[in-house]
């Protein structure tokens, strides 16, 4: 895993970034460093599995408002804060807007590897649950508007008589779509198609 995956770090202190490079690197991940927030927003999005290691306190853009902005255009790298003179208050706003960890400077090498260890991990599970979920709308974009309103109904528990009186159409005609509905969405049995709409929150064309 490591090998793939490349760890960011912002820091307006140039000999925070140099220690820090080397200290990444020596953990076995590749490393890209920016002296400001703005440098790091002006790469656009990451494609690797990364985490990014940021300074709370920084001229112009400090560390929390790139942590918003991030949220903002749906950017969701981990992210590790460090901070030498951060607040509770910085500490906690940083937390409930989704860090990872917050670690006070100077911290050890086996603190920030466990950090980056769990940051990375997070960017792969999350990364693998985005591509699960954008296959998932692609079948459920070929379906027909009427194998969309049986797949809906079916998910919620209605019996195919119910079903076909709602729709006012045959029952024959219900397990047709439901047919294709279960060919489409790729699965054999009925439990996988709801644990496949739990998923997708069975959502509105």
């Amino acid at each position: 895993m490591t090998n793939s995956a490349m760890v960011y770090v912002v820091d307006d202190d140039p000999s925070v970034r140099v220690a820090l490079q080397r200290l990444v690197r020596s953990l076995g991940y590749e490393v890209k460093t920016f002296e400001s927030a703005e440098d790091f927003l002006d790469m656009g999005p990451t494609v690797e599995p990364s985490c990014l290691v940021l300074d709370i306190r920084m001229p112009g853009l400090d560390g929390l408002e790139l942590q918003e902005r991030l949220a903002e255009i749906e950017n969701d790298i981990p992210i590790i804060f460090i901070t030498g003179n951060g607040t509770i208050q910085d500490g906690v706003r940083a937390i409930k807007n989704g860090a990872v960890d917050l670690l006070e400077k100077p911290f050890n090498k086996h603190d920030l590897s466990n950090s980056i260890s769990a940051s990375i991990e997070k960017s792969v599970s999350s990364r693998h649950d985005r591509d699960e979920l954008n296959e998932l709308l692609d079948r459920v974009s070929i379906l027909t508007p009427r194998e969309y309103e049986v797949f809906q109904l079916a998910v919620q528990g209605m019996l195919n008589k119910q079903i076909a009186l709602k729709l006012e159409i045959s029952i024959s005609t219900v397990n047709a779509h439901r047919a294709r509905v279960m060919e489409k969405m790729q699965v054999e049995f009925f439990a996988q198609l709801v644990h496949l709409a739990a998923k997708l929150g069975v959502p509105a064309r």
